[in-house]
């Protein structure tokens, strides 16, 4: 079996030094819509240095997401195809806002490996600290076709009840044509998202937006629209991937306020609302 669960979980934690700036920053922000317009005051806090601020959703890609989701694939006891892989949902905690610029410890393991049957998940944990304590934790579930069905444990659901009723708040953002050539810049190069004979490869007719953009996007809209653009009221965001998104499609982002949280489902709209992100909750102060 190409996931050893037994060898995944008894692996020693990776750890190694990351670092990013005020570019590495603004260069993410880019990546998931910040800009537009481009002399926006509120759009300005995410893209010209004297005003920056850092959207939480960056701590996946900070040090280019390592040891991040590609790195739980060269872990001891799992061998797979990238082919078969899909990121299947993202958690994330912050300890404290994100500064802009830092240096950093990155510890990276297999915290959990379910059989779902026809698939395997893998959940890898990153733990990421600084000289003055803890800053996130980043838990990234990792979806593999065909590697489930030998017996193991199932795991939670990660489904909850839908939000009931009109949502609070509604917007929609349009996806530029090459915004996963830009969002891949951050670190993430899946050839998924750019190379079309790959996409064929992994069953899709053109290369599908990362998950992690469309995540970066909506959080970003939650801050901008129900926390007075204020990241650092953020506290924890999650999320599961619904399906899939491509460059040129257009998000629509519904918003649910209730206390403490805010529940947010998230699709296509030129394929009738086709679900991309469910089951998401950012919680907040």
């Amino acid at each position: 079996m190409p996931i050893d669960a037994a060898v995944a979980l008894a692996a020693e934690p990776r750890s190694g030094e990351i670092r990013w700036d005020r570019r590495d920053v603004q260069l993410y922000h880019l990546g998931i819509g910040a800009g537009r317009p481009a002399t926006d005051p509120d759009e300005l806090r995410y893209t010209l240095e004297s005003r920056l601020q850092v959207l939480p959703s960056f701590a996946t890609v900070a040090g280019a997401g390592s040891p991040g989701v590609i790195g739980g694939l060269s872990m001891p006891g799992v061998d797979v195809d990238l082919a078969k892989v899909l990121h299947g949902g993202q958690s994330l905690t912050l300890h404290r806002p994100i500064p802009v610029e830092g240096t950093a410890t990155a510890t990276g393991r297999i915290a959990a490996v379910y059989d779902k049957g026809k698939a395997a998940v893998l959940v890898m944990r990153t733990e990421v600290a600084d000289a003055e304590g803890p800053l996130w934790t980043n838990d990234a579930q990792i979806f593999v076709r065909g590697e489930g069905g030998w017996g193991g444990d199932r795991g939670p659901s990660a489904r909850t009840e839908p939000p009931t009723g009109e949502p609070d708040r509604t917007v929609e953002r349009p996806i530029r044509e090459d915004q996963a050539l830009l969002y891949r810049l951050s670190g993430d190069y899946n050839p998924l998202h750019a190379d079309p004979e790959f996409a064929k490869l992994a069953g899709f007719d053109r290369p599908i937006l990362h998950g992690l953009c469309t995540y970066g996007m909506t959080l970003k809209a939650v801050v901008d629209t129900l926390l007075a653009g204020d990241v650092s009221r953020v506290r924890s965001y999650a999320t599961r991937f619904a399906g899939v998104v491509y460059p040129g499609e257009t998000l629509r982002i519904r918003m649910w306020r209730a206390p403490g949280s805010i529940r947010v489902a998230v699709g296509v709209v030129e394929r009738d609302d086709a679900p991309a992100l469910a089951d998401t909750i950012v919680e907040h102060s």
